[in-house]
């Protein structure tokens, strides 16, 4: 009953306490708005409104509610491309995030595995991923469009379903996130004790017996690390990526009530960001641990 109790407190209250302190922090920095009356130079009464506070313009948890809460409670609703309800532009801003993050693992971690089995390679490759990887999408991106400029794939009716953006847009989404996949995964292999490897060696297993039953069982929790980053990275730099091409997702719909100056809109955004990045750690969490239990 103790425990019971004690699990309740972590895993309820305490969240909860969290959060209530969380929206009191915001609604004490929010702005205001304030109603002054004044007296013009012909004797009428004029009033005024205008917003005071830390942060003057920052919006109130009330007031996000009440601008954001048609993308909420009908968060499938399709009115236009850019105008969606919030859920529709996630599923969006995820198909395309998954697309370019199962690119980056294809790609990360057999690379992973040149650089934890050659120290040959390691020497030669090393210092062009040192260079390449503090790099930000938005200068991937550039590049991204040069590299595909002749991407251009057309349906039956000739329209452009699949283009230099779209290729683009996949493929910083895949440079940017396959650096963890990749170091991590060098860092597990060249962790794997000399003893396993001579025990294969022993039983005159051949390089992808010892690849399959050796090296990736050993390495998988360090592949696991690098898998949770690289998908953290990844939806990070969706918003970058939908800023820049324009495309419908959150990203897009963020950078459009940026410039329509809707903050209420924009706070609704970074948090379906945060909710989203968190849910997608925890599934990934999940299989780690379903996979660490086969």
């Amino acid at each position: 009953m103790h425990v019971l109790k004690r699990l309740r407190l972590d895993d309820f209250i305490l969240p909860l306490v969290g959060f209530a302190a969380f929206l009191i922090l915001w609604q004490v920095i929010a702005g205001k708005v304030m109603v002054t009356k004044e007296v013009d130079d012909f004797g009428d009464t004029i009033t005024k409104t205008k917003r005071v506070g830390i942060s003057a313009d920052l919006p109130a948890p009330s007031e996000t509610w009440k601008s954001s809460k048609p993308y909420i409670v009908e968060p499938f609703a399709k009115r236009g491309e850019l105008d969606q309800g919030i859920l529709s532009f996630t599923k969006l801003s995820l198909g395309l995030v998954m697309q370019g993050y199962l690119i980056a693992l294809v790609l990360g971690t057999p690379l992973g595995f040149c650089l934890g089995l050659s120290k040959t390679f390691t020497k030669a490759v090393d210092p062009i991923i040192q260079v390449l990887r503090p790099v930000s999408p938005l200068a991937w991106f550039p590049l991204g469009l040069v590299l595909f400029s002749s991407v251009k794939l057309m349906d039956g009716s000739g329209k452009t379903y699949f283009g230099a953006s779209d290729a683009a847009a996949l493929f910083t989404i895949a440079v940017c996130s396959m650096w963890p996949t990749v170091m991590n995964t060098a860092v597990g292999v060249r962790a794997v004790p000399q003893d396993y490897l001579n025990v294969a060696k022993v039983l005159k297993l051949s390089k992808f017996k010892t690849l399959m039953k050796v090296l990736v069982p050993a390495t998988l929790p360090y592949m696991f690390t690098g898998f949770r980053l690289s998908l953290g990275l990844a939806w990070l730099v969706i918003v970058a990526v939908e800023m820049l091409t324009g495309r419908p997702g959150v990203g897009g719909f963020l950078w459009q009530e940026y410039n329509a100056g809707s903050y209420s809109r924009i706070v609704l955004c970074i948090l379906t960001i945060g909710v989203v990045g968190l849910v997608l750690d925890r599934l990934m969490s999940v299989v780690e641990r379903r996979f660490k239990t086969a």
